[in-house]
């Protein structure tokens, strides 16, 4: 099959007169083989901008899709006469996209049914500020359920993050923050596409989420708008939006974008596809049950939801019936699960201190909850899925029936405890299978069989008491460029090496080597402990540190792990030398410059420096920076320049200087209210003075004194602080 690559590069310009360039396109293979090169020229205007476009012609290359993500890279460079001025490289991949009002979604003429979460932007112990390798822990971490799709709900992502989905294989669905047809909105709009148009990962553009005006005309207007804007960059991908009602109203929202997008209405998803037989529909935003991890007692003045998969908002269903309402229709082209994470804030339905959602398949860690394995059971059909839940330790409770919920994608389960049978049942596609087996410590086996053949077992085990700390860390080695990160999990466990779900020991943390810990938390919603620092407690057993590397670095980083009454853990992770990132030198101690300059009205007499302003006073003094256009001083000879600044680190301990650079008329100046320095000479020239070692503000104050009446005197050069 033979492919072209539409290159389009644009250019800017910032020289004084028009300037001829040559622009060529290289696509290299994922061997890093030259597979076809493009060029051509163009002539760029003096602030202005051209755009080069050609073609490059590929025969048969290898596809990108969600188990084979392959990508391509393109360099293109931009030469004046020979000469290299400016480069980009980008990497591509070939997939063709089809979504069938009918059939649902097609990824290279394969139908591909959408399994996907819904997802904000931040992780434990680090919050927004995540590392590049830490979005692909996060993208494997949904892979690893079944998961082939990503919503970033409600904004465009982080552009690392669309890296990690085209180099791991996740199909985006990119969402816009901003609903409108101003100028602004639809630059925002524009700047993500023009962003994001390379990645092969995002294969829809999200335009809205559940806005006010979506049933109305305005809404309508505001879609078919935006919809125009996006496909004057982009016409490969369709147009959706995630609406939450009035979706059968005779005009709304959904009318306008290319694929229909639901949040929440399963009652109108045939109605609709009865109504819009042409119209390609997904669920946008689904489920909305919230859950604690590897907790199976809801406690709500403790802030506490089992985790059984029934706790159900109003407005959203449990795992499996979400799925079932999706799965079910040929035509929905798969859901996006509200979430993917728990992540900060909305906690509802708890309150505080509760501070944190519990919408997550995953906690805010990544550790997953019930829901993780009620979708593997769902979402991976090529290998048998097992799983049990509760935990086997129920101290107690001897002899009461304890809810007991299988997640399976298999036919048929038998329950054993301690080796005798305990239950036997047939596997319902949705709603898998849950029994009630009364407790008595030991062991609890799940034997898991397709036409009566056994396929797969799974136990949970009574543990005995905390004894030990294990540390598991994500990957074994760092990149040593000061950004590499990975979360190493932390359990408590017993005697025999098993983790025990109920431990909330409190651990210390100390580490050495070419890295630092950046971020602590343990995935419990209503924790107030520090993300930094050195002490955290584990929750259920669990928590999770987030190491990263040093710059520069190499060599071993070790973590290690202590809690009273427990032995002690460590882990060691290589640090491998590497180039480090591309920088600017630093400097040391660099000058601080001295910006924010109040100038007093000019005066016939001498004015006293040190003269105290009132705090309301915002007329009589100027707000000033100094520069070289001094103008006549009118109304007197003498003016006063003060401003307050906070020196660096080194200079408060160690000292420095203030330099005034092209001080115009005779001069006085005053730091902290006291006399440093005087000039006799009105000519310009730069004054020099010392600055003691102090910490806090400190303040400067200049009196300049024209050389005559009506003459140019003041601060005509930069100042700052060495």
């Amino acid at each position: 099959m033979s492919w072209t690559i539409p290159v389009e590069t644009t250019l800017y310009s910032i020289e004084e007169k028009p300037a001829r360039v040559q622009v060529e396109s290289t696509l290299y293979d994922p061997a890093g083989k030259k597979v076809v090169s493009g060029q051509t020229e163009v002539t760029v205007a003096p602030l202005g901008e051209s755009v080069a476009k050609y073609t490059l012609p590929v025969s048969a290359p290898k596809l990108w899709s969600v188990e084979h993500p392959t990508l391509y890279t393109v360099r293109t460079v931009v030469k004046r006469d020979g000469v290299v001025v400016d480069e980009a490289t980008i990497h591509n991949g070939f997939r063709t996209i089809r979504f069938d009002p009918d059939k649902g979604f097609f990824l290279n003429d394969k139908p591909v049914k959408l399994k996907g979460t819904a997802n904000h932007q931040d992780m434990a112990g680090v919050g927004v500020a995540v590392s590049d390798s830490l979005w692909d822990f996060r993208v494997r971490r949904l892979k690893e359920m079944g998961s082939n799709a990503y919503r970033s709900a409600h904004n465009a992502p982080a552009a690392e993050f669309l890296d990690a989905t085209d180099r791991l294989g996740m199909l985006v669905m990119d969402e816009n923050r901003n609903f409108g047809s101003s100028p602004e909105h639809l630059r925002q709009l524009d700047w993500m596409v023009r962003r994001d148009r390379n990645h092969p990962s995002v294969i829809m553009w999200s335009v809205f989420n559940e806005e006010p005006s979506q049933g109305t005309e305005m809404g309508y207007q505001l879609v078919r708008r935006m919809s125009a804007s996006v496909k004057t960059l982009d016409t490969t991908r369709p147009v959706t939006a995630a609406q939450s009602n009035s979706d059968l109203n005779p005009v709304n929202a959904s009318q306008a974008a290319d694929v229909a997008g639901f949040n929440y209405v399963y009652r109108d998803f045939d109605e609709y596809h009865k109504i819009n037989p042409g119209k390609p529909m997904f669920s946008s935003e689904d489920t909305s049950t919230v859950m604690t991890r590897d907790q199976y007692v809801t406690d709500r003045a403790a802030m506490l939801l089992d985790a059984y998969d029934d706790e159900v908002l109003p407005w959203g269903l449990s795992h499996r019936d979400a799925w079932k309402e999706v799965d079910e229709r040929p035509f929905m082209m798969g859901t996006m699960v509200w979430t993917g994470f728990d992540y900060r804030g909305e906690p509802q339905p708890l309150s505080w201190p509760a501070a944190g959602s519990s919408f997550g398949i995953m906690d805010l860690c990544g550790f997953p909850k019930t829901a993780y394995w009620i979708h593997q059971a769902q979402w991976i059909t090529e290998r048998p899925i097992l799983h049990i839940v509760p935990h086997w330790n129920w101290e107690g409770s001897e002899g009461k029936p304890i809810k007991v919920f299988v997640a399976t994608n298999t036919e048929h389960v038998d329950m054993f405890l301690n080796g005798k049978p305990a239950g036997s049942a047939a596997v319902d596609k949705y709603e898998m299978a849950t029994f009630e087996i009364p407790y008595a410590p030991g062991v609890l086996e799940a034997r898991a069989s397709n036409g009566g053949k056994e396929v797969a077992r799974y136990d949970v085990e009574t543990t005995g008491a905390p004894a030990a700390l294990r540390l598991v860390a994500d990957r074994a080695g760092l990149n040593g460029d000061g950004d590499d990160a990975e979360p190493v999990t932390v359990e408590v466990v017993d005697g025999k090496g098993r983790v025990v779900p109920t431990a909330d020991n409190e651990v210390t943390f100390s580490s050495a080597g070419a890295g630092a810990i950046i971020g602590l938390n343990n995935g419990d919603p209503r924790n107030h402990e520090s993300e930094k620092g050195t002490k955290h407690t584990v929750f259920h057993g669990l928590a999770q540190v987030v190491v990263q590397s040093s710059l520069n670095g190499r060599g071993s980083y070790v973590l290690q792990a202590t809690s009273p009454g427990l032995r002690a853990a460590e882990v060691r992770i290589e640090v491998r030398a590497v180039a480090p990132p591309p920088a600017v030198a630093e400097i040391p101690n660099p000058p601080l410059t001295i910006l924010s300059w109040k100038r007093s009205p000019a005066a016939m007499e001498r004015i006293d420096p040190n003269v105290q302003l009132l705090a309301s006073d915002m007329n009589s003094w100027a707000d000033v920076r100094p520069g070289p256009y001094l103008r006549p001083l009118r109304g007197g000879r003498y003016v006063v320049y003060r401003a307050t600044f906070t020196p660096r680190e080194a200079t408060r301990k160690g000292g420095g200087r203030i330099v005034l650079r092209d001080v115009v008329g005779k001069a006085e100046v005053y730091v902290d209210g006291t006399l440093v320095a005087t000039r006799t000479n009105p000519a310009k020239e730069t004054i020099t003075v010392p600055l003691a070692a102090k910490a806090g503000e400190r303040t400067i104050s200049v009196l300049v004194e024209a050389s005559e009446l009506g003459r140019p005197a003041g601060l005509a050069g930069a100042a700052t602080v060495e």
